[in-house]
């Protein structure tokens, strides 16, 4: 009979396990959607969540009721990210409410020590009655987050044309109110009434962007990926205008409000989450 040295075992037990996390890579990372540990930290100037990585400036402000935040470079993908929904509560039960509250990405953060930053309003929000003054004070924070759907109700994708565009040569683009639990993974463009696609590159944050795009109206198309679900989505109408303007915002007539369908085991959500405001 044949006899395995310890050195090809342990070969064998680690090529058994790298397969085994391949084929069912829920088991090794868990899912999006299943509620993770991590600390909290908020912003140290209140104008930062205006100019986040994302490239949404201004607008970011009215997402959610201001309820934005940076994340760590694993969750933020290269911007894949950007317009994600997390719901964040503390785990510190003498100061902090149950619910917690629901963000918007829109900003990345380089902090070795959490995973979140928001504003301070935000971060105080988290508090239970008249405690929010202490948990400022405490700075970094214990939190449970989960990814959860984005809720814009009734309300369609729009499409603004970024300011780095150069009409007609240079088009740059963000998608906003992006709902569901979703990520846009590809874009194209197509002059109305032609069958060619032009595709898009994420220039950065929630930035796609084209050089000698087509000429005349434009709609676009999207690949979108919700857990272990990828489809393609489409505008039916004509999007932009063939005069496109720098700063301007169209309505793309379209909703995405997808949810995550991951295929793996059930999370633990320790005794459920109520949802956040």
């Amino acid at each position: 009979m044949a006899t395995t040295t310890p050195a090809v075992f342990f070969f064998y037990c680690i090529l058994s396990v790298n397969l085994l996390i391949i084929i069912f890579p829920s088991l090794g990372l868990g899912c999006k959607s299943c509620v993770h540990p991590s600390q909290l930290a908020y912003y140290a100037y209140s104008g930062a969540a205006n100019v986040g990585a994302c490239g949404y400036g201004s607008f970011a402000s009215s997402l959610y009721g201001g309820n934005v935040g940076a994340i760590s470079s694993d969750l933020y993908r290269n911007g894949v990210a950007c317009g994600a929904c997390y719901q964040i509560r503390c785990t510190d039960t003498q100061l902090c409410n149950k619910t917690g509250t629901t963000i918007v990405v829109t900003d990345f953060t380089e902090s070795s020590q959490t995973d979140f930053v928001v504003p301070r309003s935000t971060f105080s929000n988290l508090a239970v009655g008249d405690k929010g003054s202490e948990l400022i004070k405490a700075g970094i924070i214990d939190i449970q987050y989960k990814r959860v759907p984005c809720q814009y109700k009734d309300q369609n994708i729009l499409v603004k044309v970024d300011r780095h565009s150069q009409y007609p040569h240079h088009l740059a683009v963000q998608f906003l109110y992006q709902g569901g639990q979703t990520d846009i993974v590809r874009v194209y463009v197509q002059k109305v009434g032609s069958s060619e696609k032009q595709y898009l590159n994420r220039n950065y944050g929630a930035v796609w962007d084209i050089y000698n795009p087509p000429e005349g109206d434009l709609k676009f198309g999207f690949v979108v990926f919700s857990g272990n679900n990828t489809k393609r989505v489409r505008t039916t109408k004509s999007v932009l205008p063939s005069d496109w303007e720098t700063g301007a915002v169209y309505d793309s007539g379209l909703q995405i409000s997808d949810v995550n369908e991951e295929k793996c085991s059930p999370c633990d959500d320790n005794g459920g989450w109520a949802n956040s405001p």
